[in-house]
């Protein structure tokens, strides 16, 4: 059986020159939309990378080995000539290497590859294909993200793979689970009806050809031999899944296209008023003001006899905790603390068993994440997933967790992922404050602002105008700093991320409380401030913030209430807002300032969706 596919390979530095309307009948293509970790970018230092220039061993690789250097430096004492700058190369070098060195000419593929992973230390998704084995692709993961999309016309003989172990203690219970299962995923029709396999990091790259996927464990290694997929281990672990499904995604290729917005990032702000509604969809019920978490449901009784909760993330997701540790202190009347995951692990923080950690990723993949939660698994602490993606490594391994629901981000800068982070740590307090009587009143509040939140984002959606004209005041400036405190904080931190992200100027979120603490040093008429001024219960210490601002001839911008005559008659600018509960204001003032990221990356000529340096699965510490 053949698989067939008009799948190609190309550098980026040919992509011009490339006829996209020809049509070529090959067996297999290897391709990637990223350059390499290690090296600048460069044709040479871009995937796929060569063992020689035989090309006898070609990889694609996402991830980053960590003992490259020593690998490559034994390699050249046997006489390997390096090409390239990156960490990927010495892969398939030493793929030829162990190949050269073969026992016996009877070596598998599938062999080959697991006694070369063995040697690399990292993370990494990798596809290998050889001149030694045509008809015969390889993958294997360990660390980083991999899935297998199969599409057929024909029905499948099986979605559910067995995996072959290569231990003799499960030799004879894996030929019997064969005879009766075959571990293949190929046509029901028999030879001649082809099946298509995508190898690829995210489902959202093969949706536009196949919704059926099949998700990779860690040192899995997916053999493609003669059109049938078959999956292989060294040894079997316990409690281990001897089966791998093939799973068919609810993702629908609309969601993944940017219909008449500029760029995905400006779809996914203007999505937010129905992302945040699905995020709720089926758990919170107005009728009754009652919060069901299904993920976590079971786990309810253990989550509110434990010591503390433990919030761990990076980038924008370590935000939404921020903006939510405030109101979860509240409700669960528990010791919340807010870890960035790199610092978490550089520390060695003590972790117990009555602990709860929860990891909040937008892809799931997250690697210093991923390897915070193995920490924290290690000390038996309960863990909890906040994530975007099903099937994502998060989702795998934690104990319990909540799907967000914001359907597909694609846009590198996240905006939608974030609030409906927020929402689903809300609806989690909300949840475990739902038998305490002194707090019903603030329950309520909380719910019924819930309820009418769609409807206020759509209203800040409005002012899209107003804040582009802001824009094309502000996009020649070289540095932004936003100000504000309380629940607003968060909203600071997030959007001077965003400014960073995609429009490269130098921009800081300040905590308003610390701003005689140094960095008032910055103000005067050329520096532009942003200022979170709402109504709640910090109004007064943020009018002093104001007041220390304009006294040193600083023009501020200010987020504030609607009719807010008070702030208005001191701002330079104002975009006044709706107003909401406190602890879910922060949601409509973090809008704002992603649509003026937005303006400001378009005014400055850069690519809102791929900022440059930047990936959107961080899968590399």
């Amino acid at each position: 059986m053949s698989v067939k596919g008009l799948m190609f390979c190309f550098s980026c530095s040919e992509k011009d020159t490339l006829d996209l309307d020809e049509k070529l009948y090959t067996h297999f293509g290897l391709a990637h939309t990223r350059w390499a970790t290690h090296g600048e970018p460069s044709a040479v230092n871009s995937h796929p990378h060569r063992s020689d220039k035989n090309n006898e061993f070609v990889v694609i690789h996402n991830g980053i080995i960590t003992n490259y250097k020593e690998l490559k430096k034994y390699l050249i004492t046997k006489g390997y000539e390096f090409e390239s700058e990156t960490d990927t190369e010495v892969i398939p070098k030493l793929t030829k290497y162990v190949y050269d060195n073969r026992e016996n000419d009877s070596i598998t593929f599938s062999k080959l590859v697991e006694r070369v992973i063995q040697q690399l230390e990292g993370a990494f998704a990798l596809v290998f294909k050889s001149r030694h084995f045509p008809g015969e692709a390889v993958s294997t993961r360990r660390g980083s993200p991999l899935l297998i999309g199969v599409r057929s016309e024909h029905e499948l003989l099986t979605e559910h793979i067995p995996v072959q172990y290569n231990s003799a203690h499960f030799k004879e219970v894996v030929q019997e689970k064969n005879s009766h299962n075959r571990p293949n995923c190929s046509s029901s029709e028999g030879d001649g009806k082809a099946v298509e396999y995508y190898f690829a990091s995210d489902a959202s790259a093969i949706i536009e050809h196949t919704n059926k996927v099949l998700y990779l464990e860690d040192n899995d290694i997916a053999v493609v031999r003669g059109g049938e997929l078959s999956i292989h281990r060294v040894n079997r672990q316990a409690g281990e899944d001897p089966v791998r499904a093939v799973q068919t995604l609810q993702m629908e290729l609309q969601q993944i296209m940017k219909g008449n917005f500029d760029a995905f990032m400006q779809k996914e702000i203007f999505e937010q008023p129905e992302s945040v509604v699905n995020t709720m969809r089926g758990r919170i019920c107005f009728d009754t003001n009652t919060v069901v978490l299904g993920g976590l449901k079971d786990h309810l009784k253990e989550i509110k006899r434990c010591r503390r909760l433990i919030m761990i993330a990076c980038g924008t997701s370590f935000h939404a905790a921020v903006a939510t540790r405030q109101i979860l202190e509240e409700l669960t009347e528990l010791p919340v603390m807010v870890e960035l995951a790199s610092d978490f692990l550089d520390r060695n923080t003590p972790v117990f068993r009555d602990d709860v950690c929860f990891f909040i990723s937008q892809s799931g993949e997250t690697a210093d994440t991923l390897m915070a939660l193995h920490y924290c698994k290690e000390h038996s602490a309960l863990t909890v997933g906040v994530t975007n993606t099903v099937g994502s490594s998060i989702c795998r391994e934690t104990d319990c967790g909540v799907h967000i629901n914001a359907g597909p981000e694609i846009g590198v800068a996240s905006t939608k992922a974030y609030t409906s982070q927020f929402v689903a740590l809300i609806m989690f307090g909300l949840m475990m404050s739902e038998d305490r009587l002194s707090l019903q009143n603030r329950r309520l509040e909380i719910i019924n602002s819930l309820k009418v939140l769609p409807e206020m984002i759509k209203k800040v959606l409005t002012l899209d105008e107003k804040i582009k004209t802001i824009a094309e005041e502000l996009y020649q400036q070289r540095s932004l700093l936003v100000m504000g405190r309380g629940y607003n904080y968060a909203t600071c931190l997030e959007g001077a991320l965003k400014i960073k992200e995609i429009t490269y100027m130098h921009s800081e979120g300040i905590l308003a409380g610390e701003l005689k603490h140094g960095p008032l040093a910055l103000i005067d008429k050329d520096m532009p401030v942003i200022m979170i001024i709402m109504r709640d219960a910090c109004y007064i210490k943020c009018q002093n913030a104001l007041q220390q601002v304009t006294a040193r001839s600083g023009r501020p911008i200010i987020l504030c209430s609607q009719d807010d005559t008070e702030i208005t008659k001191n701002a330079y600018q104002t975009i006044e807002l709706p107003q909401t509960v406190d602890c879910l204001q922060g949601i409509l003032t973090v809008i704002p300032l992603q649509l003026l990221s937005f303006h400001l990356a378009v005014l400055r000529g850069y690519d809102v969706d791929c900022p440059r340096n930047l990936a959107k699965s961080v899968t590399v510490e």
